[in-house]
């Protein structure tokens, strides 16, 4: 790991830990703020939905930018910006009620910087770090702990302030993500596609050809999109709605700390293992998920329940490492922020559908059906996965 924890890697870890630490605190405070001001359930719904919206439908646009301008560039710009739109809605808040208009429109400019933001992490990793893999892995820790340690954050910090204060809190973040990203050296300021000598149509053009020409990530998208539609979008929403209503809110918040340490776990495990088949191995290891809908389906214990999503999310967090880390070192770094914008924009578009769908097809056939029903789906997956050459034979590219 020394070689790992050069003086820029240090400072790229504080800033995304930073910022996915404002990621996780931001839900809990916008909640609590948006419930405070009177709004209601409703109004939480539109607010997080105003955030999540711009992010997707903007994600792809993010990566041709930072691949134009430059990965760092873009991220500082995104973190200036997202600290003013979070700054200002501290403020209102602090102020009196706002208007609901006004939180929908800070938290969709919230969401279109983080679009900005996203492109650039797959970007600068692979040239920040001498070991890709255990840089992901590393990352993928952070995120795991940010995950449990975050929601008890901002939920302490509402014991003693306002809302307001919190999401000020919250984007102060964003501040520190941005020092340190400009301190960082070792990766460019400016961007490999030489400011405007494409047209935007002709840079998405570049990337969906670069996306299309691999057919080992173009099959797992796609794949993918079943799993958020059939199997991980329903597991969201009835397996948590009816853990919460077996076991208790506060049972619940265990099982999904649970599920934050196996990520750890997982990305612990990433940070040794080193597998020749990296895509191979983390399609076995995520298969493991298929616990969690299943656990719940067939009414386990909460103790075991528990246990099955710790499993869970060390598959899935191994997955992820694996996958990233495989996308960061086979794409050339001229197009990484585009390829990485269509992948990940492709991962995200069915879950939305996935978890809207789950609650109308569980009125009709039950929820047991439905969650056993995605259990059996992630099964599909990962065995359709195995049966493309192109997944399963892929080699690691990194040293």
């Amino acid at each position: 790991m020394t070689g790992l924890w050069t003086r820029d890697f240090l400072l790229f870890f504080i800033a995304r830990f930073a910022s996915l630490l404002g990621d996780v605190m931001l839900p809990v405070a916008i909640t609590a703020a948006v419930i405070e001001a009177g709004y209601g359930a409703e109004g939480v719904g539109y607010a997080l939905a105003a955030q999540v919206a711009p992010f997707a439908a903007l994600l792809i646009f993010g990566g041709v930018l930072s691949d134009r301008f430059g990965a760092r560039r873009l991220m500082v710009i995104a973190d200036a910006a997202r600290l003013v739109c979070q700054g200002a809605l501290a403020l209102l808040f602090l102020l009196g009620r706002p208007e609901l208009w006004q939180i929908l429109a800070l938290m969709a400019l919230t969401g279109a910087g983080g679009a900005v933001f996203q492109p650039g992490v797959a970007s600068v990793t692979p040239r920040i770090a001498r070991d890709v893999q255990k840089a992901n892995a590393t990352l993928g820790v952070a995120q795991s702990v940010t995950t449990v340690v975050g929601p008890s954050l901002a939920g302490l910090l509402l014991a003693f302030a306002s809302p307001g204060w919190v999401v000020a809190c919250d984007g102060a973040t964003f501040a520190v993500s941005g020092v340190c990203l400009l301190m960082v050296r070792s990766v460019s300021m400016t961007g490999a596609g030489g400011g405007a000598a494409k047209s935007l149509r002709l840079d998405l053009i570049e990337g969906w050809r670069e996306f299309r020409a691999r057919t080992w990530l173009w099959s797992v998208i796609v794949l993918w999109m079943v799993l958020q539609l059939s199997s991980w979008g329903p597991t969201l929403t009835l397996g948590y709605s009816t853990l919460v209503t077996d076991h208790g809110a506060s049972v619940f918040g265990l099982i999904m700390s649970a599920f934050g340490v196996g990520n750890v776990l997982g990305g612990l495990v990433a940070l040794r293992l080193r597998p020749e088949y990296p895509l191979r191995a983390a399609t076995l290891a995520v298969s493991v998920y298929v616990l969690m809908p299943l656990a719940v389906a067939v009414g386990l214990s909460a103790s075991l329940v528990a246990v099955c999503f710790a499993i869970g999310g060390a598959g899935l967090a191994f997955w992820s490492v694996m996958f990233h880390t495989s996308v960061q070192t086979l794409i050339p770094q001229h197009v990484l922020g585009r390829v990485h914008a269509y992948d990940a924009a492709g991962s995200l578009v069915m879950l939305p559908v996935g978890q809207a769908i789950a609650a109308p097809v569980a009125v009709v056939l039950g929820t047991v059906p439905v969650l056993v029903t995605a259990a059996g789906m992630g099964l599909v997956v990962c065995a359709l996965l195995l049966a493309v050459p192109a997944v399963r034979n892929l080699r690691r590219a990194d040293g």
